[in-house]
C-alpha cells in the first residue's frame, strides 16, 4: 500500500522535527529540491571554494607577505560562518550526536577546529613551521562531496571491486618484495641499494614509472631487472583503473531509468516499489494515477 508524503512517515536518517522553525531550518539546510535548499547549497558550496582557495593562497610566502592580515580576517569570516552553519545543523535534527559523529559531520568539526587550536594553543605556529593549522582547512573541500550525488555511484563501484584491488594490491606487494631483494643482492650498499627498504622503494618508483633517479642500477643484471619492473608498470597502471571502471559502467548500466532522489537527503532508490528512501526514511511522492 502506498503512503502519501506526510502521513506516517518515518523519521529522517538524523531525525526531520515534525513542524515549527526547526522543521522550516531543516527543509532549507537538508532540503536538495526546494529554491530555499538549492539556494543555500549554492551559496555554501561557493564560500568552501573560496575558503580553500584563499587558504592555498596564503600558504604562498609572496601573498602572505603582503596579504597576511587580510586572508587572517577572511578566515575568521569563514570560520564564524561555518560554526554557525554546523550549531544550524545540530539544532535543527533530533539526533544530533549521530550527525555528530558521522562523517560529514566530522569534517565539519575539522572544517573550523584549526581556527580555535590557535587561540588555545597560540605558540603552535612556532613549533609547525609549515603552518600545519592553516593547511588543515583545505580538508574543507572534503565538505564539496554531500553535495554531489554521483559520489554514490562511484562509492559503489569501488566497494563491489574492492576484493578485486586488494588481490591486485597484494599482488604488487610480493613483485616489490621481490624484486627489491633481488636489487639488494645484486647491486649492493656499494651502488647505493644500502638496504631492502630502500630497495623496495626504489622498485616502487620504477614500477609506478616515477623514476626520479635517486638510485640507479649499476650492474647488467640490475639494468635487467630494472627493464622488467618498467614493462611491469605499464600493466599495473591499467589494472586498478579497468577493475574501478567496469564495475562503475555496470552499476550506471543496472541503475539507468531505474532511480529516484529522496528530496531530502538526496540518495538514489533503486527499487520501483520502495515507499520510503532506504537511507533516511523520507517518503516518496506517489505518482498521480
Amino acid at each position: 500500500m502506498n503512503v502519501t508524503p506526510g502521513s506516517m512517515q518515518p523519521s529522517t536518517e538524523f531525525g526531520r522535527p515534525e513542524s515549527g522553525f526547526r522543521r522550516r531550518l531543516y527543509d532549507v539546510i537538508f532540503g536538495i529540491h526546494t529554491p530555499a535548499g538549492r539556494g543555500f547549497d549554492v551559496a555554501l558550496i561557493s564560500i568552501i571554494v573560496i575558503s580553500v582557495l584563499a587558504v592555498m593562497l596564503d600558504s604562498v610566502t609572496a601573498i602572505h607577505s603582503a596579504c597576511g592580515n587580510w586572508f587572517d580576517t577572511a578566515e575568521w569570516v569563514f570560520t564564524i560562518i561555518f560554526t554557525i552553519e554546523y550549531v544550524a545543523r545540530l539544532c535543527c535534527v533530533q539526533q544530533p550526536v549521530r550527525y555528530a559523529r558521522s562523517f560529514f559531520g566530522i569534517v565539519d568539526v575539522l572544517a573550523v577546529l584549526p581556527s580555535y587550536l590557535q587561540l588555545v594553543l597560540p605558540g603552535i605556529n612556532v613549533l609547525v613551521d609549515v603552518r600545519v593549522l592553516r593547511l588543515l582547512r583545505v580538508f574543507r573541500v572534503l565538505r564539496l562531496g554531500k553535495f554531489v550525488a554521483e559520489f554514490g555511484s562511484l562509492g559503489r563501484a569501488l566497494n563491489a571491486s574492492k576484493h578485486k584491488i586488494f588481490v591486485f594490491l597484494f599482488f604488487v606487494v610480493i613483485v616489490v618484495l621481490v624484486m627489491g631483494t633481488l636489487m639488494y643482492v645484486i647491486e649492493g650498499p656499494n651502488n647505493g641499494f644500502t638496504s631492502i627498504p630502500m630497495c623496495v622503494y626504489w622498485s616502487i618508483t620504477t614500477m609506478t614509472t616515477v623514476g626520479f633517479g635517486d638510485i640507479t642500477p649499476v650492474t647488467d643484471a640490475g639494468r635487467f631487472i630494472a627493464s622488467i619492473m618498467m614493462l611491469l608498470g605499464w600493466g599495473t597502471l591499467a589494472v586498478p583503473t579497468g577493475i574501478v571502471g567496469a564495475e562503475f559502467t555496470a552499476d550506471r548500466l543496472t541503475h539507468r531509468g531505474k532511480s529516484r532522489s529522496c528530496i531530502d537527503c538526496g540518495s538514489i532508490e533503486r527499487e520501483d516499489a520502495a515507499n520510503y528512501c532506504r537511507k533516511c526514511g523520507t517518503a516518496f511522492e506517489v505518482p498521480e494515477e
